[in-house]
């Protein structure tokens, strides 16, 4: 008989805009990463997506730039970000590039950020978030969760 544990994953994403991002007319939205049920006898890694998307008026061609900076959560550090389940961590970490080789943070410790990049007037860009939970971790049901500020500099 084989049993299945399933654990119910989220990570919320809070959002903070620089007081020049706020004079400059953006507007600023984000859809946080769920990944779901992860099963501890899975092999392979389970992957999710979220996105921030933001829309600048006003802005200065060649010379405005926008970067986008992630917290490490609870983790406080940008190597393995973890959910947490009262005391008990499931590792995890989110990243800029589909193939996830690069952390996406605040450009220390490792972590790369968004950016520098010229935003578009009045268009919506949206940047993925790619999120992975490595197989392999033995946990114990339940609901695991951390809280990720993205702060967009403009």
């Amino acid at each position: 008989m084989t049993m299945r544990l399933i654990i119910a994953l989220s990570i919320t994403i809070t959002l903070f805009l620089t007081q020049a991002a706020l004079a400059s007319n953006c507007s600023i939205s984000t859809v946080g990463v769920l990944f779901g049920n992860y099963n501890v006898f899975s092999p392979t890694a389970l992957t999710s997506n979220g996105s921030v998307t933001y829309n600048c008026n006003g802005v200065v061609p060649l010379l405005d730039r926008v970067t986008i900076d992630l917290s490490q959560g609870s983790a406080g550090n940008y190597a393995s970000r973890t959910m947490l389940r009262g005391t008990e961590a499931l590792n995890y970490n989110l990243y800029l590039d589909a193939a996830m080789t690069q952390v996406w943070g605040n450009a220390t410790g490792g972590s790369q950020h968004y950016g520098p990049t010229g935003p578009p007037n009045n268009q919506n860009v949206t940047v993925t978030i790619f999120g992975r939970i490595p197989p392999g971790q033995d946990v114990t049901i339940g609901n695991y969760t951390d809280t990720i500020v993205a702060t967009v500099n403009f």
